[in-house]
């Protein structure tokens, strides 16, 4: 096999492999259905089901790199606290070790067949699950397929002598098998496509294992790449979660790496008394290093969390996404106590709403990296908010309430509805933005002073109906009914102010359309604002 078919087929091969794994992780997941983020906001309050949790995920998804992005989306949006995180990693590192396991089935004359069924589900059928079904066998036809293409393009190298010698300057050293493994694994961003090139090298004797264990660990460390660039400009807690991904299996290593050779001497004690072949050889030993470097760490999380904390300083800002007031024993008591706890998460979605308004309001002004990070923790911690109660409070409707009950079941329900919507302007007000600060868009001074009342008579309005909710007062809420006038009237008079700017060239195009889109959404909060204060006056005003 000369040169360039050897390299054709070796890259086109991995390429094949990456897709197919993709492919199945895909299918696995459209399989399982979409919860795959709930499973890790649930199951995750304590270390070891955080691990199962990782586990479980990881092998649905054929990537801990993708767990481990998903976690570090979760950590950001303040869904999961760093130790939860921790947890998760450990399980991610196991379950990509499944993986490994499936290629040492030597089951690759069969890969084409596998292919061929998993095509013919996807396109001879209209139903999505027969197709979710036939993109996992695809994905892992591809898988093999490519694997073939690998192993074959890599037995020529058994006789080359540059090669050899580099393999047994890898033997001599293990800290360069590290670096090679880290650094190969970094470029593909797939652990498993590096395993699986390991694995194909050590079946075809192209190095022997004293050689392949430490790139094996490599691969372990180069595959926390991908989390390191899914933290870059994420929150503070995001950042210490990736960096924990890194120092878990570079600690791994450089345990394994001082016990070395009774490490190695274990994996021959597998290879020889279980009989099996090179490929699964190699997965017991990726096995074997990533369930003993969980064990070995899992008791030091809070070492691990506290490390981290220091390595990447700073306050992090995180939002309780979760409710704290409701509970079904609150509904089994009565429903006048359930309501009453109904409108102490409800108030508490509120309070996220106005920080939300205050903190949208200074990055409109400052443009600042902390408003950005927290903004969309509010957005999300709103929508789960609006979730919890609203299914709470239709648990509540399911028993007999009173006229006086049944109101205030009706005003929580249409606050809660508000407040989400509040909750998705404050996001178009971000994104609008992000606009202005990506295409480098100026306001005039006029502008700007123009914007800034509206935003301080919308804030006001709002805390002036959120104040008359917790309260029940009736004047404050007539008072909101006042100041949505002044917003309405504001609203056109900036518009028409706008226009004039326009026709005396004092504002550009793309000026215009942000000022006029920030406008339209305040205006739109305050209507929000009137509608809870209506809640409060009630149907007979």
């Amino acid at each position: 096999m000369d040169l360039q078919t050897l390299l054709f087929t070796f890259f086109g091969g991995l390429g094949i492999f990456l897709y197919g794994i993709n492919s199945m992780g895909d299918g696995l997941q459209k399989v399982a259905g979409d919860g795959l983020r709930d499973l890790l906001d649930r199951f995750t309050t304590k270390p070891i089901m955080g691990v199962l949790t990782g586990m479980v995920v990881t092998v649905l998804i054929q990537s801990s790199s993708g767990t481990t992005v998903l976690t570090v989306g979760l950590v950001t949006a303040g869904f999961m606290t760093l130790r939860q995180a921790i947890g998760v990693i450990m399980g991610a590192n196991i379950g990509t070790t499944v993986t490994a396991f499936i290629i040492g089935i030597d089951i690759g004359s069969y890969a084409l067949p596998i292919l061929a069924l998993g095509a013919f589900l996807i396109f001879f059928f209209k139903n999505h699950k027969i197709n979710n079904f036939g993109q996992v066998f695809f994905g892992f036809g591809a898988l093999f397929f490519g694997l073939n293409l690998m192993g074959d393009a890599m037995k020529p190298l058994r006789e080359a002598q540059t090669f050899i010698d580099l393999m047994v300057n890898l033997g001599e050293n293990p800290i360069f098998g590290v670096g090679a493994g880290a650094l190969f694994t970094m470029i593909v961003q797939s652990s498993s496509a590096s395993v699986a090139l390991l694995q194909a090298l050590f079946d075809q004797d192209v190095i022997n294992l004293q050689t392949a264990l430490p790139i094996l660990f490599g691969d372990n460390i180069g595959t926390t790449i991908t989390a390191v660039l899914a933290a870059i400009g994420a929150s503070i807690s995001a950042r210490r979660a990736a960096l924990t991904h890194v120092l878990f299996n570079l600690i791994g290593t450089i345990l394994v790496l001082i016990f070395l050779g009774p490490f190695t001497h274990l994996i021959e004690f597998f290879q020889s008394s279980l009989d099996l072949n090179n490929k699964m050889t190699i997965a017991f030993a990726h096995g074997t290093f990533n369930v003993t470097n969980t064990i070995i760490q899992f008791p030091f999380i809070a070492g691990l969390a506290w490390l981290v904390t220091k390595l990447v300083p700073g306050e992090d800002q995180r939002i309780e996404h979760k409710a704290i007031h409701l509970g079904e024993q609150f509904i089994r008591q009565s429903p006048s106590v359930a309501l009453g706890q109904g409108k102490k998460e409800v108030l508490r979605m509120a309070e996220l709403v106005e920080q939300g308004m205050t903190e949208v309001g200074n990055y409109f002004r400052e443009h600042g990296k902390k408003q950005r990070e927290l903004l969309p923790q509010i957005e999300d911690a709103l929508n789960n908010l609006d979730k919890t109660i609203t299914e709470y409070l239709m648990q509540v409707s399911y028993h007999s309430l009173s006229d006086q009950n049944l109101k205030t079941h009706h005003v929580l329900m249409d606050t809660v509805i508000n407040l989400e919507r509040i909750g998705d302007h404050i996001e178009n007000i971000m994104e609008l933005v992000d606009n202005q600060i990506h295409n480098k868009v100026k306001f005039s001074e006029s502008a700007l002073k123009d914007l800034e009342e509206m935003f301080e008579l919308t804030v006001s309005t709002l805390q002036q109906a959120i104040h008359a909710l917790e309260n029940d007062d009736i004047e404050q809420a007539r008072a909101v009914l006042k100041k949505e006038i002044q917003i309405d009237k504001m609203e056109r008079d900036l518009r028409k102010q706008h226009i004039r700017r326009l026709n005396e060239n004092q504002c550009t195009g793309t000026a215009g359309i942000v000022y006029v889109d920030i406008v339209s959404n305040l205006e739109r909060i305050g209507d929000h604002a009137v509608n809870i204060a209506d809640g409060v006056i009630g149907e007979e005003e």
